[in-house]
């Protein structure tokens, strides 16, 4: 039990520090994601939101929620209070980036029509 728990708070570190990374663009990480892989074209899918600055912060703080939820998941194994908190925390910024994300890439393909 104790290697399963491990894990999940391995998972959840390396999930919430890339999201922090992002986030914050250390090192330029944010903007080599956007111009080698989210600026780019997916087969007939054009760039969406996450192309641009705002839209990839959205989804830096999306990935940063779900960092959350695992380390939730795996601090409330010995610590019940604080571990919920994390995941209460980490699941109101999944749905709340989610939304954001979902109204950023209808007005951005929106926009692209006409």
């Amino acid at each position: 039990m104790l290697g399963i728990v491990n894990a999940v708070l391995l998972i959840g570190a390396l999930v919430s520090v890339a999201g922090v990374v992002l986030l914050v663009n250390l090192a330029g990480a944010a903007d080599y994601t956007i111009r080698h892989l989210t600026a780019r074209s997916l087969g007939t899918l054009p760039p969406g939101f996450a192309a641009s600055k705002e839209g990839f912060q959205v989804y830096a703080l999306l990935v940063l929620g779900i960092g959350l939820i695992f380390l939730g998941l795996g601090t409330a194994a010995t610590a019940v209070t604080a571990g919920t908190v994390l995941m209460g925390v980490g699941l109101t910024a999944f749905a709340i980036t989610s939304v954001l994300a979902i109204r950023g890439e209808v007005a951005t393909a929106k926009g692209k029509k006409s």
